[in-house]
């Protein structure tokens, strides 16, 4: 059965990447929302939208080959989900405005892309939802940064949690934080793969197979944090747990602390969530071009 809040309403996704794909399986495998009131739009990328549309049972068409089916589907959805490439926003912000209206929901997933900046170009009180979902979505273990315009009502709110829950967990949080959200979570996958290429190297080196390497590396990165998150304990403090004094794990730990690991990552997801402001910025200045 689908949902009560969701079984009713058409969705038209406007990109067709990997996150659209990810909130359409979720929505789809946990029957929250009817495939056939599931659109995905793209401008010419007819391959992509055919294997949708025969995975998962959806409506599909591209701007370039269907222009009126396009332009039907946004006019007809209940909620617009833009996941377009930060890039093209401008463009097609402006491409969707007269197609629009005030009781639709427009949820962004565009990385840097303001609520402001998109309610400066509708002008048509639109409630908006800006996210910033990660990566790991695409397997349903997706972290996201949820904010909402003033215009969004409570029941507006709870249909974007609802759809985002599918494929995750989702933080609401004040839209000036979503760049640090950025920085943790958005980007957060890429630092764990990072130091797991970095263990699955040393263990080669150690004279493990590649394979075995791999296997326990992976293992152990996923056991750290399904414990975390089954016993609800501080890291730091199980951390401290598996430290014995003058062991193998403190003898690790010191050469990390020693090399300055706890302030490489610190810098590098202040630095991401500085990136994220400084793309927000240039979106906005490409919006403002393509409005003059």
């Amino acid at each position: 059965m689908a949902s009560n809040r969701l079984s009713a309403k058409k969705i038209a996704f406007v990109g067709a990447g990997s996150i659209t794909e990810a909130i359409v399986r979720g929505l789809v495998e946990q029957k929250i929302a009817r495939p056939d009131f599931l659109f995905a739009l793209n401008r010419s990328s007819r391959e992509k939208l055919d294997a949708m549309k025969r995975q998962y049972g959806i409506q599909a068409c591209t701007l370039e080959e269907e222009r009126e089916c396009y332009e039907a589907y946004i006019r007809e959805a209940d909620v617009v989900v833009m996941a377009m490439k930060p890039k093209d926003v401008g463009g097609a912000v402006h491409a969707l405005k007269p197609f629009l209206n005030a009781n639709q929901l427009l949820i962004s997933v565009v990385a840097g892309l303001s609520i402001d900046t998109v309610a400066r170009i509708l002008l048509n009180g639109m409630p908006i939802v800006r996210t910033m979902p990660n990566t790991s979505s695409t397997i349903g273990l997706g972290a996201t940064g949820m904010s909402f315009s003033q215009e969004a009502s409570a029941e507006q709110q709870a249909i974007a949690l609802e759809m985002f829950q599918a494929i995750g967990e989702v933080s609401v949080v004040a839209e000036d934080q979503l760049d640090m959200v950025t920085g943790l979570s958005g980007s957060g996958p890429a630092y764990i793969y990072y130091m797991m290429e970095a263990m699955i190297k040393a263990g080669v080196q150690g004279g493990l197979t590649f394979q075995d390497a791999h296997s326990l590396t992976v293992q152990t990165v996923l056991g750290a944090a399904s414990m975390v998150k089954a016993t609800k304990e501080d890291p730091a403090e199980l951390r401290r747990k598996v430290t014995s004094p003058n062991g193998t794990t403190q003898a690790a730990l010191e050469l990390m602390n020693d090399n300055g690991f706890a302030e490489i990552v610190e810098r590098a997801v202040l630095r991401a969530s500085e990136r994220a402001r400084e793309l927000g910025d240039m979106i906005s200045s490409d919006v403002a071009n393509k409005t003059t």
